[in-house]
């Protein structure tokens, strides 16, 4: 882990999911992330996988908690969304949708600006917005 007392950096971002397996082909298979470490803690009967573009040591990651049995969670009024940097923004919201990922706002330009975005809901119904990285 690299020192960060002189240059803070965001780390990760926990989110609850309700069935581990799905989250998985969620984030790995259809946005292409990668696993990058797992925690399977049966004393503590949870598990943690986290998730993302690039290793830890480098690059922000999404930590997915699993805790063991069935549960049903509140996501509160706060939490906004995730959001993904992608290339061809129209191209990948057709493939997502083929692959009966839920959108749930097309992709366009922003009401008030330029900028190309998408949201689309994760199995536990996160929202994630997709922002086109590439305008060109």
């Amino acid at each position: 882990m690299p020192d960060t007392t002189d240059s803070p950096r965001f780390l990760h971002a926990m989110i609850r999911v309700r069935d581990l397996d799905a989250s998985l082909a969620f984030y790995c298979g259809q946005l292409g992330m990668q696993e990058v470490k797992r925690s399977d803690v049966p004393e503590g009967k949870y598990t943690n996988v986290f998730v993302g573009y690039g290793p830890q040591e480098t690059h922000a990651v999404i930590e997915l908690t699993y805790n063991y049995g069935d549960h049903t969670y509140d996501k509160g009024d706060g939490f906004g969304h995730l959001a993904v940097g992608v290339k061809g923004i129209y191209e990948v919201c057709d493939r997502l949708a083929k692959a009966g990922v839920k959108i749930t706002r097309p992709a366009g330009p922003l009401k008030f600006g330029t900028t190309l975005i998408a949201f689309i809901e994760d199995p536990d119904g996160y929202k994630i917005e997709l922002v086109e990285s590439d305008p060109n």
